[in-house]
């Protein structure tokens, strides 16, 4: 730990050691400040808790100068909270309707990223506090200093107390990439033009590091502003890039390029390398210099306008032979088209990642213009956006709804209860219902069971040592400090239990120096924490009791359903070549309603995901199915977001059809289309749905192979892009028997599985929930519906 001596701290200890220092300092200065210097008690109490909620209560992700940063940008927030809870406390049926409001709307925040979400239950605090006794307006001034004076204080504490690393941004981590991506694109233009499994293996670790799971909280855009959903596309771009340039190395005939000999000595390759033609050499040349451009771009802010425009010149010119109908010219051998397909699939990224990024850096000012379906978001202003994704969650099929329901519906009823009986202390009551609720039952149940031990623990504790030391403030204003320390410190590390236990003891020191105290203020702590386990164990019942698992069944579901609804419009557009089109058959333009209502559902479901990879693996309570151990929900992920770009690539004017070989795609297609619905039915069972086992799929397309006289490049590209899916859809039900049964042990979906393949690493984010159920916070993934696919890459996980 910065400014500690190595070795005197356990690892275990160090960040919560340097937590509570902080929290200390604040807390307690702000506190014997305003209660012995000046005589306020009010703005002595409001000072503290201030100080608690954010430093304590709230697990704002980032070094300390970003928190820092979030805490001084939330200080109006924390006016407006005090403010509003003070004028509605005075009567109990505006203090519950307030309280419902507000506590939604807090919860409900987390929408907006990890900050928000890290943010939102001390926010929450600070409206609990001044919901309850003393009901006095004429407070309002103390009460707002004390608030100003905690937050200030914790903001320099921060910034200046124990300053650690930063991490590289995500900024950084993209720029790398794309630097990686253009040596890579480089090698593949030049003799023997293939990878090195070195190379690959660079490849694949670049982007790995543009993965949730890699990046700390706060430096993953998550946020639904311009220039984080354009960051985010642009990690995802990159990715998808990173893993095409593989693919492409192994339709070069040597597969990868051994780097030497068992003896050490450097060799060719051993299989004689197929050179790509001049168009194919001309696009790869293009995408690395646009991918140098970009990392130029992301570390320097240079636009990358110039090479931009080179590769979508090229990309134009190999496109357009694509599209040409057979007896137009001379038809190249298969493997040529299938390395023209790949080429178009590289440069389509490519133009993604280099827009994106332009973006990202310099926001509605870009030089860049992508695609507007794509980058739909290129011109909104910020409210709209916001609007955007609020409304994409205000459904109950959101796992940030239900968290918000939740939370909002139980503090309520915490505020009900103390208001209609005139419950002593009814605010440590809404604050237990805030701290213990959980978004399973079963978590829930556990939590209170130790909180109630512990609180009975802290209890007994407090009622000795209030018993003996009696009204000597003296004694507890010496005692409140250290007891902070140790609380903060040992809290974390050893659990709810602890915690509460520790904290009973805190608050009875603080209370016992703004009044003469009791034992009986034991008895009464006690009390409201059963009081509030008992509302949080209610809510936690009958509001979504098994937490995301149910809805990730639905929405992994729902998302095949869509996906296989678009495979078959896809596939059909396809192939009807243009003078046979009937009136009324057209193609599908990319952003029409199917697309969006497929990004909707794989939105959905990455929230979920999200937030079920933070859940304990055994469920209880009542749902729609059994539990699923097995199954690869990322694969499912990857299935929704691979239909989306290959659907729009696709369909990308001119599309004059396929001729002969229509018969085939739209066959092949339809089988797609048929396997996703198979496992949708498996994953979400109707009420009628046949049961059985899944049958196993193969991670090819049968017939795939035929290569029907005369196809056209399209062919081959659709064909790819097939295959692809099901790939993906292998992953889901593997090893030949039930749903769930995965041949390379993913066990319950969750990391540390199945590795992905090269040509997966552009899969959905895995890793972006790391809130571990804090009320109104599931992670970082949460998105919008609507709005055009998001390129060649998934869409970004708004």
């Amino acid at each position: 730990m910065s400014g500690v001596p190595a070795g005197r701290i356990p690892a275990p200890y160090a960040a919560p050691g340097r937590r509570a220092v902080q929290v200390t300092l604040v807390a307690a200065g702000g506190f014997y400040l305003f209660r012995y210097g000046l005589d306020r008690p009010a703005a002595a109490t409001y000072a503290l808790f201030a100080a608690v909620a954010l430093g304590g209560l709230s697990r704002i992700p980032g070094t300390g100068r970003q928190r820092a940063v979030v805490v001084l940008r939330l200080i109006p927030v924390g006016w407006l909270l005090v403010i509003v809870g003070t004028y509605l406390s005075v009567r109990t049926w505006s203090a519950v309707v307030g309280m419902l409001v507000v506590g939604f709307a807090l919860a409900f925040s987390a929408v907006g990223g990890p900050r928000p979400a890290g943010a939102a239950p001390g926010l929450q605090l600070l409206y609990i506090l001044p919901s309850f006794p003393p009901y006095d307006p004429g407070q309002l001034g103390d009460r707002l200093l004390g608030t100003t004076t905690g937050m200030a204080l914790l903001v320099l504490a921060e910034a200046l107390l124990f300053p650690e690393p930063t991490p590289p941004p995500y900024r950084a981590r993209a720029a790398h990439a794309a630097a990686v991506a253009a040596r890579c694109t480089a090698l593949l233009a030049a003799p023997p033009y293939v990878l090195s499994r070195a190379e690959i293996r660079t490849a694949r670790e670049a982007g790995h590091r543009l993965r949730s799971l890699t990046v700390p909280e706060a430096d993953r855009p998550a946020g639904p502003g311009v220039r984080d959903r354009a960051l985010a596309h642009t990690g995802l771009a990159t990715r998808a890039l990173l893993s095409r340039l593989p693919r492409l190395s192994a339709m070069s005939g040597g597969g990868v390029r051994p780097l030497t000999t068992p003896d050490g000595d450097a060799r060719p390759p051993a299989a004689p390398c197929c050179p790509p033609d001049a168009l194919v050499t001309d696009v790869l040349d293009a995408v690395a210099r646009l991918a140098t451009a970009t990392a130029g771009c992301l570390r320097t802010g240079a636009s990358p306008l110039a090479a931009y425009q080179e590769l979508a010149a090229v990309r134009a010119v190999l496109a357009a032979r694509s599209a040409a109908h057979p007896g137009q010219g001379e038809t190249p051998a298969p493997d040529v088209l299938r390395r023209h397909a790949a080429a178009l699939e590289v440069a389509d990224a490519a133009l993604a990642m280099g827009a994106a990024a332009d973006l990202a850096v310099h926001g509605r000012r870009a030089s860049v213009t992508g695609p507007p379906e794509r980058f739909w978001y290129a011109a909104a202003r910020a409210p709209a956006l916001w609007w955007h994704r609020v409304r994409g969650h205000a459904g109950r099929r959101s796992v940030f709804f239900q968290n918000a329901v939740r939370i909002a519906l139980a503090l309520t009823a915490a505020r009900l209860v103390a208001g209609v009986d005139t419950l002593p202390h009814g605010f440590w009551a809404t604050l237990a219902t805030l701290t213990l609720t959980r978004t399973t039952m079963d978590e829930t149940w556990s939590t209170i069971r130790s909180a109630l031990a512990g609180t009975l623990a802290g209890a007994l504790v407090t009622g000795g040592t209030l018993a003996l030391v009696s009204t000597h403030t003296n004694v507890y204003a010496v005692l409140l400090p250290l007891w902070m320390l140790f609380a903060f410190t040992v809290g974390p590390v050893k659990g709810v239990g602890w915690a509460q236990g520790l904290f009973t003891v805190l608050v009875a020191l603080v209370f016992a120096q703004l009044a003469p105290p009791t034992w009986r203020l034991a008895e009464v702590r006690l009390l409201d924490v059963l009081v509030g386990s008992a509302i949080g164990a209610v809510f936690g019942l009958l509001a979504w009791p098994r937490g995301a698992h149910d809805e990730l069944r639905y929405a992994a579901a729902e998302l095949l359903r869509r996906a296989a609804e678009i495979v078959v419009a896809t596939s059909a557009s396809v192939a009807l070549e243009g003078p046979l089109r009937r009136e009324g058959q057209t193609v599908v333009p990319a952003g029409m309603p199917g697309h969006r209502s497929l990004q909707h559902a794989v939105i959905l479901a990455e929230s979920a995901y999200g937030q079920f990879q933070c859940e304990p693996t055994p469920f209880g309570g009542r749902g729609r199915g059994p539990v699923l151990p097995g199954v690869d929900w990322q694969a499912a992920l990857m299935a929704g977001h691979h239909t989306l770009w290959g659907s729009e690539r696709l369909l990308e004017p001119p599309c004059t059809g396929l001729g002969p070989a229509a018969t085939a795609v739209s066959g092949l297609g339809d089988r797609v289309a048929g396997r996703m619905l198979l496992i949708s039915a498996a994953l979400d069972p109707g009420g009628d749905t046949p049961t059985g086992q899944v049958p196993h799929l193969a991670r090819s397309l049968a017939g795939a192979d035929a290569e029907p006289p005369g196809a056209p490049r399209l062919y081959y590209a659709t064909v790819s892009w097939l295959d692809s899916l099901m790939a993906d859809l292998s992953r889901i039900a593997r090893a030949g028997g039930e749903l769930g049964t995965d041949g390379d042990g993913a066990g319950e979906g969750r990391p540390g599985g199945a590795e992905n393949e090269p040509g997966d690493v552009e899969a959905a984010e895995d890793g972006a929930a790391t809130t571990k159920n804090r009320p109104g916070g599931t992670g970082d993934t949460a998105g919008d519906p609507g709005g055009g696919p998001a390129g060649p890459g998934p869409v970004p996980p708004d």
